[in-house]
């Protein structure tokens, strides 16, 4: 961590916060990588078999694929702090609701409603980007 004064207590649990910069390290070292999209099986011993896949991917798919993604990074990102966290923690990182409660520093309930009320917020927000009607609505 290249500096600890960015972490505030009254955000979160410290190895929640721990746990949020080792995963941005490693989704930013994951965008470095190259793409690369393998033409062909491989056999056990590495070479390729000579069968071609079909690739039904076109830079229309791709791009809306993006879209859709940075609609969902936004969404979250707009979450209020206590239900980002619990739909990350659940959601996005795949804890149960006791380790995301241990994370968080909260009792399981907690985590279960943050997570609930995230979830519905989520979706409304989500909805809200596709021009749909509302399904969920949260009063906060």
């Amino acid at each position: 961590m290249r500096d600890p004064k960015k972490y505030d207590a009254t955000r979160g649990a410290l190895g929640a916060f721990l746990y949020g910069v080792a995963r941005n390290r490693v989704m930013k070292h994951l965008e470095r990588l190259p793409r690369e999209i393998a033409l062909e099986e491989k056999n056990e011993d590495g070479t390729g078999s000579g069968i071609v896949l079909q690739d039904l991917s076109t830079p229309a798919i791709w791009a809306e694929k993006r879209e859709r993604l940075l609609q969902v990074r936004a969404a979250v990102q707009e979450l209020p702090v206590e239900f980002r966290e619990a739909v990350v923690l659940c959601e996005l990182e795949e804890m149960s609701y006791e380790e995301a409660a241990q994370m968080a520093g909260c009792p399981i309930g907690t985590i279960r409603s943050r997570l609930h009320r995230g979830r519905a917020l989520l979706m409304a927000k989500l909805e809200m980007f596709r021009g749909a009607p509302r399904r969920a609505s949260v009063a906060r």
